[in-house]
């Protein structure tokens, strides 16, 4: 039975736009740029400052541990000296529902919220934030739940004797409509205002924050904590960050209809076959594990792990299958990244930029590095960053494009470099953060290089997932601390905070931070 639904690209861009107004008339009379944000705190010109990242962390209890509030409060004492905490996505696993938001988001983060000291009188579409969480969009904030799937909730069944399985999968009665759980959590629901008056109230409220390409939201921490769109922009301390919606450029090109193609066709549509197997295979078996039994809950980790290993390895293929003709790329969102970098660089008080966005185009973990969406995510961010490079010329002295590239998605904490890729993504850090609640995944066999034809494009030089067998098993969860330092081009100390699931117990592993 198929977990997971995940929309086209044209339904997410529509819906999304819906939500916020895009481009609404009463919106473009008064000049607001909808990607921009003006984070109102009182510090944004300080050039050295510090911020919190996690990804991929919306999970609830696994079997009377929490992942997700354990890296919570390794982030608590570092809260005051922090500016904001980005987030790579996956805020809501496993299909973004609204009914999971006060598990696997509230309770975990409720001292970064007003009113966290009573987390269950807040709704998930009220909430407002003291230290300002800034997410993108994961591709499970988007999914949907299948027809039958969802028909079979409604029953008075749970959903795993339903699968007759223990595996507790997050699955309650709907999906994320969409990506319209998180656009009610965290965009500024424009939609909602259809009474006269009431859009140009809201506007002349909070839309007041006066930037060179027009005005735009004031995000008040504590206050109003909204943001203007599925991907935006801000700047802080001379660096600008880009958060980017890449569940909508991440479409793979369709198989040529060509010999090659055919017979790649059929590869895939094998391997779909027998990873359906499998996963039934996982649902039976899990059904004999009991729960209460320390080693047996451990081991219905491991089985809810790799059922949702699967799940996201199907999704892919069914992607690559479904291309054709037809297939969609945000091309609208490219350009406006690409706009705004040619714009960054020839701003004298920009200093550096930082990226995040869920997909990463780098990564050395078994069952992403070399997904045709992370491959397509790669081409297509090297297809913007070449055309800066064009534009630019010698503006950038040297230095890559780029400061800094966060992501989440693959369930690790890792740092690569890219090397001479032939474009201009060369010389470039990405960190992977997305090892901060869900299920964690394993470095890939074939080790820290990664190859294009005979071409080193990239190298991994840390790598933080789950390692060991048995009872030696280990689960390392984790969030980043970024210390930006420096008045000029900036330096970026990268601090990970790792909390490790090993042998039913907590431990706390100290790091060496990363200088970049």
């Amino acid at each position: 039975m198929k977990l997971v639904s995940d929309p086209a690209i044209a339904k997410k861009i529509r819906k999304m736009n819906q939500r916020v107004r895009w481009q609404d008339p009463l919106i473009v009379e008064r000049n607001i740029d909808q990607t921009r944000l003006v984070l109102e705190d009182g510090q944004t010109e300080n050039s050295e400052f510090s911020f919190l990242v996690v990804g991929d962390s919306g999970s609830g209890k696994h079997r009377g541990h929490n992942p997700q509030r354990k890296v919570a409060e390794l982030m608590l004492p570092h809260h005051s000296e922090c500016r904001f905490m980005l987030h790579t996505g996956d805020v809501i696993y496993l299909v973004g529902s609204s009914e999971y938001y006060q598990q696997n988001f509230i309770q975990p983060y409720r001292e970064f919220l007003l009113g966290g000291e009573h987390p269950r009188q807040i709704t998930y579409d009220q909430m407002i934030f003291k230290l300002p969480i800034l997410p993108v969009l994961g591709n499970h904030d988007y999914y949907n739940l299948p027809i039958l799937l969802s028909l079979a909730s409604l029953t008075t069944l749970p959903i795993r004797r339903l699968l007759r399985s223990r595996l507790d999968l997050d699955v309650g009665l709907h999906g994320s409509g969409t990506g319209e759980a998180y656009a009610r959590a965290f965009l500024d629901y424009l939609q909602a205002f259809q009474l006269p008056g009431e859009l140009n109230y809201h506007l002349n409220q909070y839309y007041t924050a006066k930037t060179d390409t027009g005005y735009c939201l004031n995000y008040q921490p504590g206050h109003f904590t909204r943001l203007p769109n599925r991907y935006y922009t801000f700047r802080y301390g001379g660096i600008d960050f880009f958060a980017l919606d890449s569940n909508t450029f991440n479409d793979p090109p369709p198989l040529p209809k060509t010999k090659q193609g055919n017979a790649d066709r059929r590869i895939l549509e094998k391997r779909r076959e027998d990873l359906e197997q499998e996963k039934q295979q996982i649902i039976e078996k899990s059904a004999k594990f009991r729960p209460e039994n320390p080693i047996e809950a451990d081991q219905l980790d491991d089985y809810h792990a790799k059922l949702s290993q699967i799940e996201e390895i199907i999704v892919d293929i069914d992607k690559q299958l479904a291309a054709d003709k037809t297939t969609l790329t945000d091309t609208e969102q490219l350009e406006w990244l690409k706009q705004r970098l040619i714009e960054s660089w020839n701003n004298s008080e920009v200093r550096g930029r930082i990226i995040y966005f869920h997909h990463p185009p780098y990564v050395t973990e078994a069952t992403k590095w070399q997904q045709a969406q992370t491959l397509i995510i790669r081409d297509r961010l090297r297809g913007v960053l070449d055309a800066v490079a064009k534009e630019i010329g010698s503006l950038t002295q040297g230095r890559p494009l780029v400061d800094l590239v966060l992501n989440g998605h693959a369930h690790c904490l890792e740092h690569l470099e890219t090397m001479d890729t032939g474009h201009a993504d060369s010389h470039i850090h990405w960190i992977v953060c997305g090892g901060s609640g869900f299920s964690l995944r394993r470095q890939r066999a074939e080790g820290a290089d990664l190859m294009e034809e005979n071409r080193l494009v990239a190298r991994s030089h840390l790598f933080i997932g789950r390692n060991g067998e048995g009872s030696q098993k280990r689960r390392p969860y984790s969030g980043l601390r970024i210390d930006v330092k420096g008045e000029g081009h900036p330096k970026f100390i990268v601090r990970p905070l790792v909390a490790e699931w090993h042998q039913r117990q907590w431990h706390n592993r100290e790091l060496e931070p990363l200088m970049i």
